[in-house]
């Protein structure tokens, strides 16, 4: 088959389209043929050699992918030959063909095209996982998106929480770099839009919530946001960091956490177990998968490009100047 091969750390041109080795099923797994996978930060760390990848994973990138199932494993039952698919995968999404565990495949969403099906399992179950099933958001309290690139709703991660968390009842705050990227997360339904280029999120937030601050708040940007993340949150607020693009280390006055009493949590969501990702993909189908098919979430797709053409898109989700995901499309 052919992958996109990480040659060497360093700049998008070290990916390359290349002839591997076929990958070969476990008896708990099921072999895709790739139709498309997406882009993830995590994947452009990979490429600069500085991430880390868990033991057992890919080496090449992708973390998500949608395809047909062309075999399976002899102790898999609920999948066959010939479903169409999606799936949460630790590595290998950037190739025409992929094993998967059974337990982190979904069926396609009712609605969804094939193509377009890739775009969402690394969003959903990162969201699910940490703001629903590990921050306990809830219908009627509020939520400040901050996520990586423009610190807010216009990624992938934040199109996607927007409308879930809209869909949930909760009240949804993000942060961008520009009116054109706050446009789109208005149309999805973020009730409250902050410029973090010409405005204070934390003076502004306090302004919308009558001095008291959002509930919960996601955060890709980690150290150069933390003290004004606290200074975001509402009593009994939580914070959950999803990612480090603003630095590991800083300095930070604790005494909001115990006068607030709040809670700081974090988690990657590749370096979980196998049993883990099942369960989050359950409950990925099992609560987001609805709203989905009732076309209250839909695919926030920016632009697709051929395998060949990695390098392209991850120069293109470098520059930020996207919304939504970006797609990579297996020949």
């Amino acid at each position: 088959m052919k992958a996109v091969v990480i040659t060497s750390p360093g700049g998008p041109e070290v990916l390359q389209l290349k002839e591997v080795d076929d990958p070969q099923i476990k008896d708990d797994e099921v072999l895709i043929r790739i139709v498309a996978t997406a882009l993830n930060r995590t994947d452009t760390l990979q490429r600069m050699g500085r991430y880390d990848l868990p033991k057992g994973d890919s080496l090449y990138p992708g973390l998500e992918c949608s395809g047909t199932i062309d075999a399976v494993g002899k102790n898999v039952s609920r999948w066959k030959i010939g479903d169409q698919v999606c799936a949460l995968v630790g590595g290998g999404g950037y190739a025409e063909k992929i094993a998967v565990p059974s337990g982190q495949v979904l069926p396609v969403p009712p609605g969804v095209s094939l193509q377009d099906a890739a775009s969402f399992p690394e969003v959903a179950c990162t969201v699910w996982s940490t703001i629903f099933m590990m921050s306990h958001l809830s219908k009627g309290e509020t939520l400040l998106n901050i996520s990586f690139q423009i610190h807010g709703g216009s990624s992938g991660i934040g199109t996607f929480t927007i409308q879930l968390a809209t869909y949930h009842g909760v009240k949804v705050f993000v942060t961008a770099g520009s009116e054109e990227k706050l446009a789109p997360c208005k149309d999805l339904g973020a009730a409250v839009c902050i410029n973090y280029k010409t405005e204070d999120f934390v003076a502004r937030v306090k302004e919308e919530t009558g001095g008291k601050g959002v509930d919960v708040i996601l955060d890709n940007i980690g150290g150069s946001y933390l003290q004004r993340n606290i200074d975001s949150l509402n009593f009994d607020g939580r914070l959950f960091i999803i990612g480090l693009m603003g630095g590991v280390k800083t300095e930070v006055n604790l005494a909001g956490l115990l006068a607030r009493r709040l809670t700081v949590q974090s988690a990657g969501l590749r370096n979980r177990s196998r049993d883990n990702k099942a369960l989050i993909v359950s409950e990925v189908e099992k609560n987001v998968w609805p709203a989905i098919a009732a076309g209250k979430i839909k695919s926030v797709v920016y632009k697709c490009f051929p395998l060949a053409e990695a390098a392209e898109a991850h120069r293109l989700m470098e520059s930020s100047n996207h919304i939504g995901k970006i797609l990579l499309l297996a020949p």
